[in-house]
């Protein structure tokens, strides 16, 4: 008796097992990569875009989308309290991302966002650590907005609008 209960429960939970495993197949959605401006670390942002795209088999030079950015860091100093005993200096990157469509020449996706973090640094502009400082949090602030970004892909819904489309016509029609 106690095999026929085994056995039930087994078929039972197989079949509970069969319904939740989830095989959807995942869109095949790849970009291209176009301008990306911002000097040195627009370098480092494309380096970046390019390796991560790459390792989860996102790139495609010849794809229709293609991913145009923009970088730019901004630093403040904060004086934190009345002795001046710890300055710090707050670095905010903001990182531009547009999406389009190369067929329609329309923006299907914008990814616009802001990150910063503070440091103490020294009274002295000649002390090495000061500008050490500044590279890597510019390094991490922008690895962290590409890691950012990079999560927004994972459910791509890419169609121009209609509207976007029939200006574009009706501008080249004008132009003509």
């Amino acid at each position: 008796m106690s095999r026929i209960r085994l056995l039930i429960l087994l078929l039972a939970s197989l079949f509970f097992i069969s319904c939740t495993k989830n095989e959807a197949p995942l869109p095949n959605v790849k970009y291209s990569m176009g301008y990306i401006g911002g000097e040195f670390d627009g370098l480092l942002l494309k380096n970046l875009l390019n390796s991560y795209l790459i390792s989860f088999d996102l790139y495609d030079q010849k794809s229709k989308l293609e991913i145009k950015s923009s970088i730019s860091h901004t630093s403040d100093l904060y004086i934190t309290n009345i002795d001046n005993t710890s300055d710090r200096a707050k670095i905010e990157t903001k990182l531009v991302i547009n999406i389009v469509d190369k067929t329609y020449d329309c923006n299907v996706q914008t990814f616009d966002r802001n990150v910063s973090q503070f440091y103490i640094f020294a009274d002295s502009s000649n002390y090495i650590s000061n500008n050490k400082a500044v590279d890597k949090i510019k390094k991490e602030n922008t690895e962290a907005l590409v890691k950012n970004f990079i999560n927004t892909l994972n459910s791509p819904s890419y169609e121009c609008k209609k509207t976007d489309i029939l200006r574009k016509k009706l501008l080249s029609i004008r132009n003509e």
